[in-house]
């Protein structure tokens, strides 16, 4: 653990591109092992969580080869998986632990997963009960990690309705239907990224979605392919908020995901009167990319919409801070997923921006933050191990007087011309 001082700063200027999409990233090692054939990958995020989830398949059994940003997966097909002669230990990825539990209650044999102490913390109820409806067979600590997952179980398919929109949820139940006998179906409640059906597609196996019902049928097979993964949207929030808050900012970043089931950051900031700009759209691997040019802006507090929630649920924090910088009130309710991330990012974002005097009200569900002037600190903000929180308060220094002091910073990463660790 470490601190990391967040110096003052006004301007923000230059063209960059942000490293590879995490939840692409993750997918492109999950669906490359179960593939028949090699699968290269290029613009892989060589991130702690994305790494959690290839050493996890390494000790399945699977050959896979990494040279920097390039991977290449040989896959072993849908039934090649080998058991682990330890616990899959993934670290603090709720990804890894949502979506691999889909593909290992169909293996025949015995797994357990675990992670670190924020994970060991995180609900996995919303998995374990449709794979139990599956006939999948799951031990937990009251619904937490670890988790023991028995073998030999043949799933049956389930038509199943999401009690909240999760993406997670959603790629586990659709993952565990590629082993099940039938036709799995997956009904949102709201749209959620759509990264699984998209990348299952572009390993040939069939996905059909209708509305916001999404279908596929179990037995088939995965072809290997070549994927580039685009720049994490995710990320690229840092920068736009900065970019947007900055006293005199004009950045571009080039190749970002704009998956449409992504970029709700995008439009949140659009609605408030961010500057941006996307252009020169493309679509590789079928996901679209452009480029994003931020420009300083006199943002406004808005009542964020519902049907936005979704698309933009990781980019939370990073909106805080604008938010913290609009005129008027924002008002953020329907959210109450933020509450289980790495960290509780709703009450963590309040303490934080309380130390900056900023006045906010926390939800059942959501926040109310009133935009004013970041004072000096008054205490240390404490990130709470979640690199989210702590990129977000670092971007703040673009709006502060007083140098901004984050506790528990456990990330490598670049805002203007800073690096932390």
């Amino acid at each position: 653990m470490s601190k990391f001082i967040a110096q003052p700063a006004n301007t923000l200027s230059g063209t960059l591109k942000v490293p590879g999409d995490k939840s692409i990233s993750h997918r492109c090692i999950m669906l490359g092992s179960l593939a028949n054939g090699v699968t290269e990958v290029s613009g892989f995020l060589q991130g702690e969580d994305a790494l959690a989830t290839l050493k996890a398949f390494q000790l399945m059994g699977v050959k896979i080869e990494r040279q920097e940003d390039k991977v290449t997966i040989h896959g072993v097909g849908l039934h090649g998986l080998s058991q682990p002669h330890v616990p899959l230990d993934l670290g603090n990825s709720g990804t890894s632990m949502r979506l691999i539990s889909g593909i290992l209650a169909a293996q025949a044999f015995d797994t357990e997963l675990v992670g670190d102490v924020s994970l060991s913390q995180r609900p996995m109820g919303r998995v374990i009960n449709p794979l139990a409806e599956m006939g999948a067979v799951i031990e937990s600590n009251a619904g937490k990690p670890p988790l023991k997952i028995r073998g030999g179980q043949s799933l049956v398919a389930i038509d199943y309705d999401l009690p909240v929109a999760s993406a997670q949820v959603k790629s586990c139940v659709l993952l565990a239907g590629l082993y099940a006998q039938g036709q799995t179906c997956v009904n949102e409640p709201e749209t959620t990224r759509d990264h699984t059906e998209r990348m299952l597609n572009g390993f040939d196996y069939p996905v059909h979605t209708h509305a916001k019902k999404i279908c596929l049928m179990g037995g088939g097979a995965l072809t290997a392919t070549k994927i580039q993964v685009p720049s994490d949207i995710s990320s690229a929030a840092f920068f736009m908020v900065a970019a947007c808050i900055a006293p005199q900012a004009d950045i571009t970043l080039m190749g970002v995901n704009i998956n449409p089931t992504r970029t709700g950051v995008i439009d949140i900031l659009q609605l408030m009167g961010g500057n941006l700009t996307v252009s020169n759209e493309r679509e590789i691997g079928g996901e679209l990319l452009a480029d994003i040019r931020i420009q300083s802006s006199d943002l406004q507090g808005i009542e964020i919409p519902k049907n936005l929630i979704p698309l933009a649920i990781d980019e939370f924090p990073a909106i805080f801070i604008a938010a913290s910088c609009a005129i008027g009130e924002t008002v953020l309710t329907n959210a109450k997923e933020l509450r289980v991330k790495e960290s509780d990012r709703i009450q963590v974002m309040a303490d934080g921006l309380n130390i900056l005097g900023i006045e906010n009200t926390v939800l059942e569900d959501g926040i109310k933050i009133q935009g004013g002037v970041f004072s000096k600190p008054s205490g240390t903000i404490e990130s709470h191990h979640d690199h989210r929180i702590s990129m977000s308060f670092a971007i703040a220094s673009l709006r502060c007087k007083h140098a901004i002091e984050i506790n528990g910073v456990e990330i490598k990463s670049i805002i203007g011309c800073q690096y932390w660790e």
